[in-house]
C-alpha cells in the first residue's frame, strides 16, 4: 500500500496479524516489546532503551516485565516459539495504555499510526467482550446445568452397577413340607 506521498511503500499488517500478537497475561491483554518493535519498524533493544529513558511514563498498569516462569509457560504453550524469540532478554509486556504511551515516547510517524491501529483493535476486542457478555452468561448457565447433569448421570450409573453386580450368596431356606423334629 502506498502512502500519501506515493514515494515509499509501507507494509500494513492485516488485523488478524496484529490481534495474533495480543496475549492474555496476568488477566490483561498485552503485547510483547519485541512484537511492538517489529510493528513500529525498530529493533527491540531500541524500544526498551526508549522505555528505560522514560520509565516514569510507564507505571505497572501500563507495562510489566515477565517473570522467568511466565516466559517458560509462554514457550511451552507456543504463545512464542522459543526463548530466542525474545532476543535473549526477559520481555516487557505493554497494556493498551502502555501501547498508547509508547507512541508518545517514540514519536515516529509509523509508531503513532501503528499505535492507533493497535488501540483500535484493543477497543474492538473489549467491545466484542461486552456485546457478547450475554452469550457468556448463557454459556455459564449451561455449564452449571451440565455439571449437575454429570452428577445425576454418575449417580444413575452407580445404581445400575449395583443392580448388575451379583448379590453375595446367602444360605437359602428350604421351601416345602417341613417335618417337626421331636
Amino acid at each position: 500500500m502506498s502512502t500519501s506521498d506515493g514515494n515509499r511503500e509501507e507494509a500494513v499488517l492485516a488485523d488478524p496479524e496484529i490481534t495474533g500478537r495480543i496475549l492474555l497475561l496476568r488477566g490483561q491483554r498485552v503485547m510483547l516489546d519485541r512484537d511492538l518493535a517489529e510493528l513500529y519498524g525498530m529493533l527491540p533493544f531500541r524500544l526498551r532503551e526508549q522505555v528505560k529513558r522514560n520509565v516514569e511514563r510507564f507505571p505497572r498498569s501500563f507495562m510489566f516485565q515477565l517473570t522467568a516462569k511466565e516466559l517458560r509457560e509462554m514457550v511451552s504453550q507456543f504463545a512464542i516459539p522459543s526463548h530466542t524469540y525474545t532476543g535473549g532478554s526477559v520481555p516487557y509486556a505493554f497494556t493498551e495504555h502502555g501501547v498508547l504511551m509508547l507512541a508518545n515516547v517514540l514519536r515516529s510517524e509509523r509508531a503513532v499510526q501503528m499505535s492507533i491501529r493497535i488501540i483500535e483493535l484493543f477497543v474492538r476486542m473489549r467491545e466484542m467482550v461486552f456485546t457478547h457478555q450475554d452469550i457468556l452468561h448463557k454459556l455459564e448457565r449451561i455449564e452449571a446445568k451440565v455439571a449437575t447433569h454429570d452428577e445425576d448421570i454418575g449417580t444413575l450409573f452407580d445404581h445400575i452397577r449395583e443392580m448388575l453386580s451379583p448379590a453375595p450368596e446367602q444360605p437359602r431356606q428350604r421351601t416345602g413340607y417341613k417335618q417337626d423334629k421331636r
